[in-house]
């Protein structure tokens, strides 16, 4: 996991620096396609994602390696050819892994995260998932197995392929003439974020848009049906750790509450949205049905907590480029209290920026903890070794925690509406 979070440690800003240059970009234009506090909460979703993949916190099912060893036809060596079929293999099992998240209750959960953002650019491409904790996907590599890919290729282009699908998260770029007949270009991700009714579970292609086209899900962007973002079901919040497990949390309530056995365990397998017939009629959810006349989740904020707001996103990620960084010199035990205190960090300013009064209990105990830990070791995870008064800058942002929170809630001027301080 070292090697990854080394690699995190050079990607993380060259990602961040891509959405800067897109919000400059559509600035320069006037043609925006950011909202602040979205951008803050995609960028704190993929700040979650990162961190919880560094540590490793997924249960693997099955390893690629177990069933090279056991599936394997042919040993072949890694030539150019080997290199090409091994990314096929792996843009063939990723369609299948986005359809089934697509199609299936409870793989939909894993997947919501990144398409909940109301607007569509490249920071909603980092709307990365906490909740996948069941590692299956080489599963989908069967394919690359029999063929006896090794397995160090397979390490090496996965996270090219997973990259290489950030740039088309964005409206700024059109059609792309003969392209769109070979890759996933913009305008084709731009129909498989949309909620319109005839762009719904399309173009689930990930490099390749062949397979699209060959299994039936392709769908060309339509002049006249303009892409409208989102879920059906809204998230309505900031937070991205409530996204994760909003629609786990409405299965495990269905499968409760139905009073038929057999649909406690269907549920989960059967495509996605679907709910049991008594626990539909009895608790209703509220979806969009005109995807053109619908408003999107924008609490009452003052500039003053969008500055906040984007405060802490800029500490929180340089706290967790100093814990990749570090890494190897934290230890296994450090690194998950450390990612504990990004990931209740996170929580925290999120659930602030959603308006919710409990938000303060949260900062001011992860500013209280802080502070003790600080007090305790006399350092911040070896800051000081790097930075003679880091432990001193970390201590005060800390504080500064404490005091936004108290003041946010109850002296700033946008008032927390009654029906967003629950």
């Amino acid at each position: 996991m070292e090697s990854y979070a080394t690699a995190l440690l050079y990607a993380t800003p060259f990602f961040i620096g891509l959405v800067l240059i897109e919000i400059l970009y559509g600035r320069y234009v006037k043609d925006q396609k950011h909202n602040l506090m979205d951008t803050v909460s995609s960028l704190s979703s993929g700040l979650t994602n990162v961190v919880k993949d560094s540590l490793g916190l997924v249960v693997i099912l099955v390893s690629y390696p177990f069933l090279l060893d056991h599936l394997a036809l042919i040993e072949i060596k890694a030539t150019w050819l080997v290199w090409v079929v091994a990314f096929i293999a792996l843009d063939f099992a990723g369609y299948w892994n986005h359809r089934l998240s697509h199609r299936i209750n409870f793989f939909w959960n894993q997947h919501v995260i990144h398409h909940s953002s109301e607007e569509f650019n490249l920071a909603c491409a980092l709307r990365q998932p906490i909740s996948n904790l069941l590692g299956y996907y080489a599963l989908l590599l069967i394919p690359a197995a029999l063929l006896g890919v090794p397995n160090t290729v397979i390490a090496i282009l996965a996270p090219i392929h997973l990259f290489a699908q950030f740039w088309y998260h964005t409206q700024h770029i059109g059609k792309m003439g003969i392209l769109e007949y070979l890759i996933v270009t913009p305008s084709q991700h731009r129909v498989h974020h949309a909620i319109n009714p005839e762009y719904i579970d399309k173009n689930l292609g990930q490099i390749f848009c062949i397979w699209d086209r060959i299994f039936g899900t392709f769908q060309e962007e339509l002049d006249e049906v303009p892409p409208q973002y989102g879920v059906l079901k809204p998230a309505n919040t900031w937070n991205p750790i409530i996204i994760n497990f909003q629609h786990l949390w409405r299965l495990m309530q269905d499968a409760w509450r139905t009073k038929s056995y057999w649909d406690k365990i269907r549920i989960w397998f059967m495509p996605t949205g679907w709910r049991p017939e008594d626990v539909k009629e009895k608790y209703p959810i509220s979806i969009i049905q005109n995807v053109y006349n619908f408003s999107k989740y924008q609490p009452e904020v003052t500039s003053t907590l969008k500055t906040y707001a984007l405060f802490q996103l800029i500490v929180t990620t340089f706290l967790m480029l100093f814990m990749f960084y570090s890494y190897s010199e934290i230890g296994f035990d450090g690194l998950l209290l450390f990612g504990a205190f990004i990931f209740v960090g996170i929580y925290g300013y999120t659930t602030l920026m959603d308006r919710k009064k409990y938000a303060i209990w949260i900062e001011v105990v992860r500013g209280l903890g802080g502070l003790v830990f600080i007090y305790i070791t006399n350092d911040w995870f070896g800051v000081n070794s790097y930075f003679s008064i880091g432990s001193y800058l970390i201590a005060l942002y800390f504080l500064i925690t404490i005091f936004g929170a108290v003041y946010f809630t109850y002296f700033e001027k946008s008032l927390v509406r009654p029906d967003l301080a629950a």
